[in-house]
């Protein structure tokens, strides 16, 4: 049977330094034809008894856009301004940036260089580095399939909102009515509060009362999961289509509620809030591991989502300019939600003080209140009113409230409080309601979906490359792997499901993916040798990368996630594990702690992603035994496996062989 490098590479370069995965075709001189650019135009077609030729990206712009789909993600809408606006503004930003700069792009320029160098996805990369640590491919794609079950149900939740965002009024902009009396739960909470706990989600009281299943959730969850299996039918050629689309139109949205937000009274009061540098915050060790842990997590570290997308790649792609354009593009992109998100709820903020003002007023003689014109709501500073409060509240009888515009931005501002109760609040207020609402949640749509592409690639293009049956299947394996999705997900649209999106969003994937991350980085710099790799990556480029990325990857990066795997240890042992349940009869969230048997849960998850590890380093030391390593007297390197299997282990070019003897 014969064989050729992807991309019609059948020989091997003069420099003979870049890694060579062999995959199995009919001939070896069928081959793909290219552009100039070495972008695949078209693919022969071979005999269906071999696992099809890998398929490539047909341009540049399709890869970079697939990249930053992945990405950028609801993360950067929800999740980065509440850290900057929690952990000092523009001082966290600063500490971001540095973080991003010494560990975040290194890393994501090593998964790039990986993927793009051996052609595989996860399980083939890993196996080929370092076989002892294979199993680190198969944790990724376990966590890659739990994040895959919840992310999802966040996109059925959007579609839900969506789908009620075409009428007028919206149906979370006042509180339903039991005969001519309100509804209490609504009358203590908000409108927008209750659409999304009682009309949403029809919410249990803790994660003990399953309840039954939410219809309207289920239909939208099959029509997220149908979506996503659409778009990904036909592989990379399927989903880059609707990547288009999905990966541009947020950022329009996003310009659109710039220019919007910064027109509104209080936006202006809302950014100048968040970007306040606190540089104080420097010396807290939690501000650091919440930095860094947005940091990996907002570059899908560890996914193998981003080595399974550079594996399309032609072998001379520049893969270190791609690390940084993507990451200051998903930074820049951070900062943009950040700026959207504070003008809009600065300005929600700025109408909930003047409505306190308004109501202290009905306590206060005018005499008392000689600088502030009620009726203009402008011309109240809250400043000014702060400053009247701190000197004459106590002295005044009646139930008087600060009326803090800080108080009031620290509502509702990180995850689906910001996008399903606060931002559609602050959306009620704006003329033309339903049209922005509209917008907001097709932009949250297309978001999660090209990071649910990007996170179902690093499961399906894995598994393809590792087994032949699955490589021929392709179709059946994406639709198989839907269905599961679907089935499983049903988990999450119980009354209860939105406290299990919690757990696992909280601990399926933080703490496997960091220690994926250290295995990661470990095998590379120390077992591979980061001299050897920095040599393969010379031949793909035909430069070589600064020597620091030996340094950053041998010891910055890789104290850099010990520390942080460290402390996420620390957290969780320290804190016991809570979640945030709604009470009805509060009608207010309340911190509760997981039971036991949801402890367990919690803790099956992180031991199912990790133990592929163990079992993938196990089974590698017993095929030792059973079957003699082999020395290669030329290259100085062992073998676990025949010489014949060449389509697992591609050999190591010999020129390689006289400076590459010993692992750096």
């Amino acid at each position: 049977m014969s064989c050729k490098v992807c991309w019609g590479q059948t020989s091997t370069s003069a420099s003979g330094k870049f890694l060579k995965v062999l995959v199995y075709e009919q001939d070896i001189f069928s081959t793909s034809q290219k552009d100039p650019n070495g972008y695949a135009v078209e693919e022969n077609q071979q005999d269906s008894s071999e696992p099809p030729a890998r398929a490539g990206w047909n341009s540049k712009l399709e890869y970079f856009l697939a990249q930053v789909g992945f990405s950028v993600g609801l993360g950067n809408v929800w999740r980065f301004p509440y850290l900057c606006h929690q952990n000092g503004g523009g001082a966290f930003l600063l500490l971001y940036v540095l973080l991003m700069l010494v560990v975040g792009i290194p890393l994501f320029f090593l998964e790039l260089a990986a993927g793009q160098a051996i052609r595989q996805g996860s399980i083939g990369v890993w196996k080929y580095i370092s076989p002892r640590l294979a199993g680190i491919g198969y944790s990724s794609c376990v966590v890659c399939f739990f994040v895959a079950l919840y992310y999802n149900v966040i996109l059925a939740w959007s579609l839900f909102y969506l789908g009620n965002s075409f009428q007028q009024p919206l149906p979370w902009e006042e509180c339903p009515q039991e005969g001519n009396v309100t509804v209490k739960e609504c009358e203590k909470s908000s409108p927008t509060s209750y659409f999304w706990y009682r009309e949403a989600l029809d919410i249990t009281d803790s994660i003990d009362e399953t309840g039954s299943f939410n219809p309207y959730i289920v239909c939208c969850l099959l029509a997220a999961w149908t979506i996503v299996c659409l778009g990904m039918f036909k592989g990379i050629k399927s989903s880059v289509k609707v990547m288009y689309f999905s990966s541009i139109f947020p950022y329009i949205v996003l310009f659109c509620f710039l220019i919007r937000g910064l027109m509104l009274d209080g936006a202006m009061e809302g950014i100048t809030y968040m970007f306040y540098p606190k540089l104080e915050i420097w010396k807290d060790i939690q501000v650091w591991r919440q930095a860094a842990t947005q940091v990996f997590f907002a570059l899908g570290l560890g996914f193998g989502s981003i080595i399974a997308y550079s594996s399309y790649n032609p072998k001379n792609n520049n893969c270190h300019r791609d690390a940084y354009t993507v990451s200051f593009i998903n930074f820049l992109t951070s900062v943009l939600a950040t700026l959207v998100v504070f003008a809009v709820l600065g300005f929600r903020a700025k109408n909930k003080v003047m409505e306190c003002i308004q109501f202290n007023s009905g306590y206060v003689e005018k005499s008392l209140m000689p600088v502030f014109n009620i009726s203009d709501p402008k011309s109240v500073n809250t400043q000014h009113y702060s400053s009247w409060f701190q000197q004459h509240g106590s002295k005044i009888p009646g139930n008087l409230t600060a009326c803090s515009l800080e108080t009031e931005m620290q509502k509702g501002v990180e995850g689906t409080g910001l996008a399903f109760i606060a931002f559609t609040e602050a959306m009620t207020l704006l003329p033309g309601s339903p049209f922005w609402s509209a917008l907001f949640f097709l932009m949250l749509l297309n978001l999660g979906l090209s990071t649910m592409f990007g996170t179902m690639e690093g499961i399906l293009a894995p598994l393809k490359d590792r087994f032949k049956t699955l490589a021929n299947n392709k179709t059946k394996l994406t639709v198989f792997s839907c269905i599961i999705g679907f089935v499983i997900g049903l988990l999450f649209t119980q009354r209860c499901g939105n406290y299990f999106v919690t757990m696992f969003d909280d601990y399926s994937a933080t703490l496997p993916l960091i220690i994926v991350v250290v295995f990661e980085t470990f095998s590379v710099s120390w077992l591979y040798g980061a001299d050897r790799f920095l040599d393969d990556i010379q031949g793909m480029l035909g430069w070589r990368p600064h020597v620091i990325y030996k340094y950053l990857w041998k010891y910055i990066c890789l104290l850099a996630m010990l520390g942080l795997l460290l402390a996420t240890i620390i957290r969780m042992g320290i804190k016991p594990p809570t979640y945030k349940a709604w009470n009805q009869e509060k009608a207010s969230e309340e911190d509760l702690e997981y039971p036991g048997w949801a402890l367990a849960v919690l803790a099956l998850l992180i031991i199912f992603a990790m133990m592929p590890v163990p079992l993938g380093f196990i089974h590698t030391v017993l095929q030792d035994r059973t079957k003699p390593p082999t020395r290669d007297a030329e290259n100085g390197q062992y073998s676990i496996v025949s010489t014949d299997d060449k389509s697992q282990h591609p050999p190591v070019n010999q020129k390689q062989s006289g400076h590459h003897t010993s692992r750096k």
